[in-house]
């Protein structure tokens, strides 16, 4: 590691309403979205969406949105993953209802105009086709223009490896290669200029770290382009249930937990409350430093990247809630900034 990098943090609202863990985070139209979640283990908050309008600046409160009258909105459930798109957010399973299990929905995806304050559902075009099976703590994300990317997860039983895309303009599902090293669940994904990338999880055994994944959409070719020793002094050290966005030229990776607690998410683990941000030119790791007050560490979070939404039209990413080391469930939305 070589110096830091200075950043700050902004603390934008914080509420009862808003406390929750697991749950989902987009922002469209610099508006965030949040969805699902829970407050109670393995009790879904209901299938409201709570919105926040980065417009009106810091200290601003919260507005639940009604759901649609037609009744036609995602059941409640926890561990689902949601990713934008323009106007749209688009929501893929989770897991929910009496038995906990995961949302078998045979590949549809839930799609929310921010516009019409409405949902409505995307199923595929070829209902014979395959299509990646119900899940919960997966990852997601999108080229930003008409592909869907799904990674890994828990199904009913163990984790996955696989990836898969949904063509938005053909409603077709497909399998790209498995990721390599283990399947896993809390990981996390980012897409920049045609590529995946992918770090960190949690394996059934222990957090993984030490490695940047990455998939060239194109050539359908998994290569580890970064090992490092993961000692949270060079490196971050391994984690799951964190974030990880491309903002200005970093692969920035933020939180998580890093000694999962036997109870699962039913408990706390060790929670992290660090920022690290690796250079795609320079090829090192720099911690991200702050003054000040900063979020709780936290994982089971959520977050987005809010392009421009920063100082000097720079990008910034916005975390809300999460599970506390306490055992708490946050309520609080903050925005960080590179200065």
């Amino acid at each position: 590691m070589t110096g830091t990098l200075r950043v700050q943090w902004t603390l934008l609202t914080s509420s009862a309403r808003l406390q929750r863990s697991s749950q989902c985070l987009s922002i469209v139209n610099n508006k965030v979205l949040i969805f699902g979640g829970e407050v109670v283990p393995r009790q879904p908050v209901d299938n409201q969406i709570d919105m926040l309008d980065l417009s009106n600046g810091a200290h601003i409160k919260a507005t639940t949105l009604p759901v649609p009258a037609n009744a036609n909105a995602p059941s409640p459930r926890v561990g689902a993953t949601t990713t934008a798109i323009k106007d749209h957010v688009y929501l893929f399973s989770g897991r929910g209802g009496l038995g906990m299990e995961p949302v078998e929905e045979k590949g549809a995806i839930w799609r929310y105009s921010s516009s019409a304050s409405s949902w409505d559902v995307i199923t595929p075009s070829d209902p014979s086709a395959a299509y990646p099976e119900g899940r919960s703590y997966h990852a997601m994300t999108s080229d930003g223009q008409s592909t869907l990317f799904i990674h890994a997860g828990c199904p009913e039983k163990g984790r996955l490896p696989d990836v898969w895309t949904f063509n938005l303009d053909h409603n077709k599902w497909s399998r790209l290669p498995d990721a390599p090293s283990a399947a896993r669940g809390g990981t996390s994904i980012a897409y920049h200029s045609g590529i995946l990338y992918r770090m960190h999880g949690f394996d059934g055994q222990k957090e993984i770290g030490g490695e940047i994944d990455t998939l060239d959409v194109q050539s359908g070719k998994w290569t580890t382009t970064t090992s490092f020793t993961a000692d949270g002094i060079n490196a971050p050290e391994p984690r799951s249930v964190s974030a990880l966005c491309i903002l200005d030229g970093y692969i920035v990776t933020l939180f998580g937990e890093t000694d999962p607690s036997a109870l699962g998410h039913a408990g706390a683990g060790k929670m992290l409350g660090n920022v690290w941000a690796y250079s795609l030119q320079a090829k090192k790791w720099t911690k991200m430093d702050w003054e000040g007050e900063g979020p709780k560490p936290r994982g089971w979070f959520a977050a987005d990247l809010v392009p421009g939404g920063g100082k000097d039209g720079k990008s910034a990413v916005v975390v809300h809630g999460g599970l506390a080391e306490d055992n708490s469930r946050l309520g609080d939305i903050w925005k960080l900034e590179l200065l």
